[in-house]
């Protein structure tokens, strides 16, 4: 069908079905090929939903003071398990928000077609730098050696396990790919399952946990506010993957075999392996208020979660959370900074409210 407009002496003729096959040509994988950004009509709201979100959540590590964590850190009070927590937290996430920024780029955002998805997947890189640039502010400002954290993150066992664990299982996609096969598709959601469910969604929490139970007992608040703010964009990272999972599964229905979904089951049950052997490593002892075991029964809770958010079947049903706190350390609006008493809350002012003219 087409329409006709007329403005002054010029007409112009819309056609509506081309209009229509284009906007039905949006896919997850294997769209429209355009060499134009245009994101109108949006077939994938929920994509420029979880953008506005994203932006809307916006902070800077320098925002946040470090005083009081360098004070700790300095003194003699700080126990080596706390210390070592700390250690590790920074010297495993130094690197682990690198390769998650780099496969967003070079992979997910590569792979992708519709247009809103390649926005929204820019925010998400965006957000893995910010998260890069946290832990180089901490670093700094505690006067750690960053070659130390490099050492970690190359020679702690556990932590290059986990890292081979997602290379190895990442590198077949760094190559030209035919997602017009059921392999390649498959290889594709595998790697979304992977960085969204197992890595940032279930292998990152146990660090979190460690580091937020300390900020719960008033330690290190500088660096426990900023993972805080990274927990709360992880959330959202988390939805992402979901939501890519779930669309591209139902537009691809050859991708969903009884045996692929076994076999993502069993890349989850390898992610919980490896985490558990980590966390043994961050909490050698039980000290500070901190059991090993509860955190890897966290681990066992968090894996189901994200399980069950793309239609699997949970690995250990029935597990109870042994942290229901954690999910109250993501709710930080318009929170009391208890080193100046000011309001630290990250949201634009024009998601907050409307302004006035007379008003700027």
């Amino acid at each position: 069908m087409e329409k006709t407009y007329t403005i002054g002496d010029k007409t112009f003729v819309l056609d509506e079905a081309k209009a229509a096959e284009a906007f039905n040509a949006k896919k997850i994988i294997n769209g429209k090929d355009t060499m134009f950004f245009n994101i109108l009509p949006l077939k994938y709201q929920w994509a420029y939903d979880l953008y506005k979100t994203m932006k809307n959540n916006h902070w800077e590590p320098e925002d946040i003071p470090m005083q009081k964590d360098v004070e700790l850190w300095r003194s003699a009070d700080l126990s080596d398990a706390e210390r070592w927590i700390i250690k590790m937290a920074i010297g495993y996430f130094s690197a682990a928000e690198g390769i998650v920024g780099d496969n967003i780029q070079h992979v997910t955002r590569e792979l992708v077609t519709a247009p809103e998805l390649k926005l929204l997947l820019g925010r998400h890189a965006h957000e893995e730098n910010i998260h890069a640039d946290s832990l180089v502010y901490m670093i700094s400002s505690l006067g750690i050696n960053p070659h130390e954290c490099e050492a970690m993150f190359e020679d702690i066992p556990t932590i290059k396990r986990k890292t081979d664990f997602v290379v190895t299982n990442s590198r077949g996609l760094r190559r030209d790919m035919d997602l017009t096969t059921t392999a390649d598709k498959q290889a594709f959601t595998k790697n979304l399952f992977l960085f969204g469910q197992c890595m940032e969604g279930t292998q990152f929490y146990g660090l979190f946990g460690m580091v937020l139970s300390l900020y719960r007992q008033n330690k290190f608040p500088g660096i426990g506010q900023m993972f805080r703010y990274t927990l709360r964009d992880e959330s959202n990272h988390i939805e992402v993957f979901r939501n890519l999972i779930m669309d591209l599964v139902e537009e691809n229905e050859d991708v969903w075999t009884p045996a692929f979904k076994e076999e993502l089951r069993d890349l989850m049950r390898e992610a919980i392996t490896l985490e558990k052997d980590f966390i043994r490593d961050c909490l050698p002892v039980n000290s500070v208020g901190l059991s090993a075991d509860e955190f890897c029964q966290y681990c066992d809770y968090i894996a189901d979660r994200r399980l069950e958010d793309v239609g699997l079947a949970p690995l250990t049903p029935g597990t109870e959370n042994p942290f229901p706190w954690l999910a109250e350390m993501m709710d930080i609006k318009k929170e009391q900074n208890f080193f100046e008493g000011r309001v630290t809350e990250y949201q634009k002012a024009s998601a907050l409210g409307q302004v006035d003219d007379d008003e700027l």
